[in-house]
């Protein structure tokens, strides 16, 4: 479908990092744009602020004057705003037909995999926009070095978050795909490994435009995938033999430095001002396909050096002395590895908190999420978020907390997590350091935590002419 200049777009959970970034795209190229949610958010905040109409709660009052309603995955059947335009004969639109429409005329470059992806993709959007190739591009996460998650720049080139979670991913056909990860996950659409396995072999072999594919071959999914895939795709990797390869220098401190080599012929030292091997590989992928497509080796260093991340993946900060890590990660594979770059960090004890999400990932990862918290002195797990699923018997937050008990840690269980700072508050001390795993109530709760513990640090330091006294924030 062809939309003309008059078009107006209104778009169904509007506050949602995916569905925001296409709001952003559509303003940016002159469309009428609105939206509506089930709150605010500093996402529907910013939206406001950039011209677009966004209204708190869906109403199908919302949808006066509007020609084209977008929904997402997200968005129920149900939704009285979708039931309302389809009453009224308005076309709803997936947000993922809508993307494709928007970037077709566009060398895309496409990321994906069951997580990474937004890590892996804004790198490569930074090094796209450090060589000047002015590059748009529409993410799943706030880019620190653009501080948007979306961008129509005009150039040639767009640099696309492709979820998989969903299926949407075979709405697209990207010129360039690489796939960082496929692990078991996302159970509420895929029967199992073999069928996200399956469904991305297919995803790219059913591409007419695709020119390269890179997978991550330090990934057994990965690996399994293209075993049977009919191209050839090219490998990045730390730990496996690869086309591009990536090896650590020295300990996981930060700036992390490592070598990258291309067929065993080295292409120098690089640094990263992100912690963890894994962020290696990340980079890895992004060299890569930076590098085939043909920008020049020293834009890569140059950007990979002054690379920021993307919000709320590892971001580190600290108050009163404690050292606090958010991440959005919620995949055991994925905890354990920030785990592993974060224990180094902490000179005391290390907290790590997280809610479960979702009956189908407890009941397929219970062992994997049991082995997950490794070097955390203590877990602090809440009452799980179910999504829309339905309950499976034997299955529930206390599943998971005996399987993290069973690997010899200790397993807090707080139902109420609103009494989780509480907790927090009793044990924590200076040096320690307090990892929320989660989403955006995990994130608010980690800065409120972090705002108390300096509060409570400035109101119990002793006057210069006392001497200090070292004990529990809490006291």
């Amino acid at each position: 479908m062809t939309y003309d200049a008059s078009t107006s777009f209104h778009l169904i959970g509007i506050g949602g990092i995916g569905v925001s970034g296409v709001a952003r795209i559509l303003h940016e190229r002159g469309f009428t744009v609105s939206g509506s949610d089930i709150r605010e958010s500093s996402i529907t905040e910013a939206l406001r602020d950039e011209g677009i109409e966004v209204d708190i709660g869906h109403n199908p009052s919302n949808l006066e004057g509007v020609d084209v309603v977008v929904r997402s995955t997200a968005i129920p059947d149900d939704n009285d705003e979708l039931l309302a335009a389809r009453e009224r004969e308005i076309p709803v639109v997936h947000r993922s037909d809508l993307l494709q429409e928007l970037i077709d005329d566009y060398r895309v470059i496409g990321v994906t995999g069951t997580h990474g992806k937004g890590t892996v993709s804004s790198m490569i959007a930074w090094i796209l926009e450090t060589a000047g190739w002015d590059p748009g591009f529409i993410i799943g996460g706030m880019l620190n070095n653009f501080s948007t998650n979306a961008r129509d720049s005009g150039g040639r080139w767009m640099v696309v978050e492709i979820d998989e979670s969903d299926g949407t991913h075979h709405n697209f056909e990207p010129d360039y795909l690489l796939c960082n990860f496929l692990e078991l996950d996302h159970l509420n659409y895929y029967d199992g490994l073999d069928d996200i396995i399956g469904s991305m072999r297919e995803f790219l072999q059913e591409n007419p435009r695709l020119k390269e594919a890179f997978v991550n071959l330090d990934c057994e999914g990965n690996r399994r995938m293209v075993e049977d895939l009919a191209m050839r795709p090219t490998g990045y990797s730390t730990e496996h033999r690869s086309e591009f390869r990536g090896e650590l220098k020295g300990p996981e401190q930060l700036p992390i430095e490592f070598e990258a080599s291309h067929r065993g012929d080295s292409l120098g030292d690089f640094e990263l001002n992100l912690p963890g091997l894994y962020n290696v590989v990340n980079a890895m992928g992004a060299i890569a396909v930076a590098r085939r497509i043909g920008v020049p080796t020293e834009a890569i260093r140059e950007a990979l050096a002054t690379y920021e991340g993307v919000e709320n993946r590892f971001t580190i900060s600290r108050g009163g002395g404690v050292t606090i890590v958010k991440d959005y990660i919620s995949h055991p594979t994925g905890i354990q590895k920030v785990l592993e770059s974060a224990v180094p960090m902490a000179e005391g004890d290390v907290y790590s908190v997280f809610k479960p999400y979702r009956y189908t990932l407890i009941d397929y990862l219970k062992d994997e999420y049991g082995q997950a918290f490794q070097g955390s002195d203590e877990v602090l797990l809440t009452k799980m978020y179910a999504a829309d699923e339905d309950p499976i018997p034997g299955v529930d937050t206390m599943t998971m907390v005996e399987k993290v008990r069973d690997n010899d840690l200790k397993c807090t269980y707080i139902p109420d997590e609103d009494d989780i700072k509480g907790e927090l508050h009793e044990r924590v001390q200076p040096g320690d350091l307090v990892i929320f795993f989660g989403g955006d109530d995990f994130f608010q709760m980690a800065e409120e935590f972090e705002a108390e513990l300096a509060q409570r640090a400035a109101r119990t330091e002793p006057d210069d002419d006392q001497p200090k006294v070292d004990g529990p924030l809490a006291e």
